[in-house]
């Protein structure tokens, strides 16, 4: 009789477990997605951060290789301080009606100012992390 109970309970964890994981909300506009994709990468969540970024071939190469040469090279103190770090928009740009460039600082390392593209795909916002640059401004 217990074996026929721990089958549906175990369903039910691993159901539960799978909700939680995938749980954010789609970006409705640009800003959205930008600030969501920044807060994820400050934070290193890559995981969230794939969320609201396009996913193509090139954009999660990138995204990987950044977190292998950039992110775990990071010593914890700096880390914390990019976790800690708060988002700093310059400018939101509308390029056209599906593509906003969204230029951003963070207080932690002020001087260095970046491009992100977002992209409009369907009805969800998403960072091309492909075109992302610096930006002087």
């Amino acid at each position: 009789m217990m074996k026929y109970l721990l089958l549906p309970v175990l369903a039910f964890i691993a159901w539960s477990c799978n909700n939680q994981q995938d749980s954010y909300t789609k970006a409705t506009d640009a800003q959205d997605a930008g600030r969501e994709f920044i807060r994820a990468s400050l934070d290193g969540d890559l995981k969230k951060a794939k969320f609201y970024m396009l996913k193509d071939s090139a954009n999660l190469d990138l995204l990987e290789t950044w977190k292998k040469k950039h992110y775990d090279k990071r010593s914890s103190e700096e880390r914390r301080q990019y976790r800690e770090a708060q988002i700093r928009p310059v400018s939101i740009q509308p390029v056209n009606d599906s593509l906003v460039n969204y230029i951003y600082t963070n207080s932690f390392k002020e001087k260095d100012t970046t491009v992100l593209s977002v992209v409009k795909v369907g009805d969800e916002w998403l960072v091309d992390f492909k075109q992302v640059h610096s930006w002087k401004h």
